[in-house]
């Protein structure tokens, strides 16, 4: 009997199969790849070689899928007879979403991430639905490195900070094109349609070879999405507690056979006046906004490219006193601040009939502004045209593009930066400029391993004269491409218009004052930039990111608030500033359906001058993010976490006997949501904002009770003198400001989809 059990057996074991193989991308293994026979439990992990096997497989058909983290699933249909060792190998494809996402940021031509020599940081739509926000500039609270600074306690304006350099220093693009400039730094960041964006490409560090002025710190490019690629409709639409409502929608269209459009809308309301720190002015300013925003693609011959977009944007926003209405516009009765803003774009881009790859790219905007800062007012146009001609050409182991550029700039206010320095013929006399450029840039392919990028800019400011920006870029990566180094030196530059770019110079509480006449600010940068990217056999894949920066300024054209509590006075720096710091992010996701995404960035901002040395204002030391996710996927429910964490800041005070701290607490902003999938069109959307309810001490806005300075006693030299009613000698200032007013608050909102 023990013997006929023994022939069973082994027959039983020879009528078995062995499957094995390799699982590769491109020359590359695929370490730690999953191989599973579909509607089975049977499965096998590859070695680090890639290669797997599979035994005691019984014979018959079987589909077979081989899955990585950072690949596209694979899937092979296989018929195995009794007794064979069938070999069976997988080629993956790098899954965009994770690996070989498209940038044009750092080298302004479509390459892939991964192929960059400059670092560029890539963020999906998904990133940003874990925590909705209805405007951009709230929206990259959550990415390394990044701070949307408010800079106003009562009209809650502000601008984007990279690596600790002010918002002047951050230009901001749609589709390449540098159309959020100047006095929309501001608000050009409002009234972008998130529903249109397809990703947001950010780089940190002088980017002025290719984009000239204003891109001295970094850039943030929103690419919006292609008409062919976008669903037919979607929708977003969110209130919060607070009674603010934000909706987005877009809608694909075809014009014709040839043309596909997209249009999407933007609407922001908020009516409801909150003084919950109870100092009489509101928390969060009350604004109407609305944005409309429409892109062409035109299909051409031979597959050229033409494409044309335009976006109006218009807003009403006000903030002040608890009872201030717009009877009071510009009086001095009951104070508020309130903004009147109205602006156009177009831009695109049209690819020449030409053998040659040459595009002509194109912007031109308009920014018309009426404000009020209680009885001081702010009314100022700006034009901005803006051309390029690029030609790019591979030769051998180089490619080039070059380009030239042009830039028109039209400024007019009603303040002294458009006033005639002749004081015995006053007379306005609008700012023109004309800035001619141009840049060439040669990548060097000098192995499969290694590249070298050599560029360089030359302008021509029609007030300031010549200005040349070279920059380096060198990348190294592994044979596997899973790690790669970046090193890059560069040379940024910026002219700067007070007025359009620091809300503190317009609100009246302050005189401005300059010391002789601006000159462009220069600064010198270098970065390195490690990544390195691990599956583990658990199926887990690991993504780290850490960079080292530093940054030299000469000729920095810093706000002066201290030397006189009444004046802000603006001059070039007579010394030198330095930005230098570290940064790691670490990116995670499990199998299981667990995502976990965080950074942090500890960094030095210091101003040398007249040999003293002392921290930059409003700049943290350290600032951390994160984002957890976990997707319950037989249930359709997602979790998201998200929060930040920023050190203490050097703040503005109004001298010597202001008692408020000199420097900001620890503070933090965080955030859950529970999103419900409801089939394949539908989402629904809640949760909590703030959860920790921090908000700024109340007394925040200096001496708010008295707006226009009635009970402020000044000397013969303008100077506030201390009294019993005011023993602190303050006057009224809202520009002690380092975090949103706004609390705690709930939000539930809804998206529908339909492709």
């Amino acid at each position: 009997m023990a013997v006929i059990m023994v022939v069973v057996c082994l027959s039983a074991q020879a009528q078995m199969v062995i499957i094995k193989g390799q699982v590769v991308s491109g020359e590359s293994p695929v370490e730690f790849a999953h191989v599973i026979l579909k509607g089975t439990q049977t499965g096998t992990v590859a070695d680090e070689s890639g290669n797997y096997q599979m035994v005691k497989i019984p014979a018959g058909t079987y589909s077979v899928e081989a899955v990585a983290m950072g690949y596209h699933r694979t899937e092979q249909t296989i018929t195995v007879q009794s007794g064979e060792v069938a070999i069976l190998n997988f080629t993956l494809e790098e899954n965009s979403a994770t690996l070989g996402e498209v940038v044009i940021s750092g080298t302004m031509k479509e390459v892939s991430k991964l192929e960059s020599p400059v670092p560029v940081e890539v963020y999906s739509p998904a990133f940003f639905k874990a925590n909705p926000t209805p405007s951009i500039f709230e929206s990259l609270q959550n990415v390394n490195g990044v701070r949307p600074q408010l800079n106003c306690n009562v009209c809650n304006t502000g601008d984007i900070h990279i690596n600790g350099l002010e918002g002047p220093y951050t230009m901001v693009l749609i589709d390449g094109m540098p159309i959020v400039s100047g006095l929309s730094t501001v608000y050009g960041l409002t009234g972008i349609p998130q529903s249109l964006i397809e990703r947001m490409e950010i780089v940190k560090g002088p980017a002025s070879t290719l984009y000239g002025s204003e891109a001295v710190g970094g850039l943030v490019n929103i690419i919006t999405k292609k008409p062919s690629s976008a669903p037919l409709v979607s929708a977003d639409v969110f209130a919060t507690s607070w009674a603010e409502v934000n909706t987005d929608l877009g809608v694909r269209y075809d014009l014709g056979k040839k043309i596909s459009s997209l249009l999407g809308i933007n609407y922001f309301n908020y009516q409801n006046p909150i003084d919950n720190n109870k100092d009489g002015f509101t928390d969060v300013t009350l604004q109407n906004r609305i944005s409309v925003f429409n892109k062409f693609n035109i299909d051409r011959k031979d597959g050229r490219v033409f494409s044309l977009a335009g976006r109006y944007v218009y807003e009403d926003r006000w903030g002040g006193e608890m009872d201030w209405t717009k009877e009071y516009r510009g009086g001095d009765e009951i104070y508020g601040e309130s903004i009147y803003t109205s602006r156009w774009e177009t831009f695109g881009i049209y690819q020449l009939p030409t053998e040659e790859f040459v595009n002509f790219q194109f912007s031109a905007n308009g920014h018309n502004q009426n404000s009020v800062y209680g009885s001081t007012s702010y009314i100022a146009d700006q034009y901005i045209v803006f051309g390029q001609l690029t030609w790019n050409k591979i030769l051998g182991a180089h490619d080039v593009l070059t380009g030239l550029a042009y830039r028109y700039t039209y400024y007019d206010d009603n303040t002294p930066a458009t006033a005639s320095a002749d004081a015995s013929n006053p007379k306005n006399e609008p700012s023109v400029t004309h800035l001619p450029g141009l840049f060439v840039q040669d990548e060097i392919k000098l192995s499969e391993q290694n590249k070298l990028l050599l560029g360089a800019r030359y302008d021509y400011n029609s007030v300031h004269g010549s200005i040349l920006s070279p920059r380096i870029n060198y990348k190294w990566s592994s044979v596997n491409k899973k790690n790669v180094l970046r090193v890059s030196a560069g040379n940024g530059y910026r002219v700067a218009n007070v007025f359009t770019e620091d809300h503190a110079a317009l609100t009246g509480a302050r005189t401005v004052e300059f010391e002789g006449e601006l000159r462009p600010e220069t600064s010198w940068n270098g970065n390195i930039n490690f990544v390195k990217k691990i599956y583990t056999s658990s199926g887990l894949f690991i993504g780290l990111d850490a960079s080292v920066f530093y940054t030299y300024f000469t000729n920095q054209i810093l706000p002066d608030y201290e030397s006189d509590p009444n004046k802000i006075i603006y001059s070039n720096l007579d010394g030198s500033s330095v930005s230098q710091g570290v940064s790691f992010n670490v990116d995670m996701a499990w199998e299981s359906g667990l995502k976990i995404i965080a950074g942090g960035t500890l960094m030095d901002v210091s101003v040398e001058e007249n040999g003293e040395k002392f921290r930059q204002l409003l700049t943290e030391r350290f600032q951390g993010v994160w984002s957890v996710g976990y997707s319950f996927d037989k249930l359709g429910l997602v979790v998201d976490y998200t929060g930040n964490l920023y050190g203490p800041m050097r703040l503005p005070l109004l001298g010597d006997l202001d008692n408020r701290s000199e420097y900001s607490p620890w503070w933090s902003i965080q955030n859950i949501q529970l999103t419900k999938i409801l089939g394949d069109k539908w989402e629904v959307y809640g949760g909590v904002k703030n959860l920790l309810n921090f908000t700024p001490p109340a007394n925040s806005i200096a001496r708010s009770f008295d707006p226009f300075d009635e009970g402020v006693v000044f000397d013969g030299n303008g100077q506030v003198v201390p009294t019993p009613n005011n023993p602190n000698a303050l006057t009224f200032d809202p520009s002690y400001v380092y975090a949103p007013n706004q609390g705690i608050r709930g939000f539930l909102g809804a998206r529908f989809t339909f492709r």
